[in-house]
């Protein structure tokens, strides 16, 4: 007997209510009804309450860090309804994310896809919205540090594994590439056939200091080809 009709029948059997025919139904053959993507946002076996005498049900949302409990009662006309889920559903992982698992096969396929893979709205307005009406606070803290604890273990949150080099680490690599550029730009240019121009730019700064900019520019397969070679500041006079 599915659910729909038990919410449907207006009367049942003598001395037994609608509360207590449905008390009489497993969380597991109800949630053979639960197909909705929807259901894919909450913990597949709800809690099971009793308030003043009234059963219910209360969805879990399996969102990290949300302890939200979405309650629905089954002795009224809406115990099938998915609004309120759904309406936690766009505040909790957003509006495109409960979109992308309305165009789902059904929930298994949502908590596989989209839960699984930890799918939020994408957009950076999102991500850095701001949640609640709390006291807004701000760290002056030094942030660039990357010998930094707290910098350190905010990179790595969600990603233990990834790998943080140290300046000395970041600053040998850079200059490895600019010699190693450096070195491929010389090449090309010692070896080009056809003619090379070479031009140069004076400006001064707002800080009123002079730079020198000299640049190459050439036809590199069939195209125009410009590059900056060096920026040099000019002595003070």
């Amino acid at each position: 007997m599915s659910v729909s009709k038990l919410l449907k029948s207006s009367s049942v059997s003598s001395g037994c209510t609608l509360q207590h025919t449905l008390a009489d139904v497993t969380i597991e053959h109800l949630a053979k009804e639960w197909t909705s993507p929807i259901y894919a946002f909450f913990d597949p076996i709800p809690l099971i309450v009793e308030i003043n005498g009234h059963r219910a049900h209360d969805f879990e949302c399996t969102q990290r860090g949300c302890n939200a409990k979405i309650r629905r009662y089954l002795d009224k006309r809406d115990a099938t309804s998915t609004s309120n889920l759904r309406k936690h559903g766009k505040k909790c992982w957003g509006t495109d994310v409960v979109a992308a698992a309305d165009d789902a096969k059904d929930a298994q396929e949502v908590r596989k896809n989209i839960v699984g893979g930890g799918l939020r709205d994408g957009t950076i307005t999102v991500l850095f919205e701001r949640q609640g009406k709390g006291k807004v606070t701000y760290s002056h803290r030094q942030h660039t540090r990357i010998s930094d604890r707290g910098f350190q273990c905010l990179m790595k949150t969600g990603r233990p594994e990834h790998y943080i080099p140290s300046p000395p680490t970041v600053s040998r690599d850079v200059r490895l590439v600019f010699a190693r550029t450096r070195q491929r730009v010389a090449t090309m240019l010692q070896e080009y056939s056809g003619k090379v121009n070479f031009t140069t730019d004076v400006w001064t700064s707002p800080n009123h200091r002079a730079f020198i900019a000299f640049s190459v520019h050439l036809e590199h397969n069939g195209k125009p080809l410009s590059m900056l070679l060096d920026v040099i500041e000019t002595a003070t006079v």
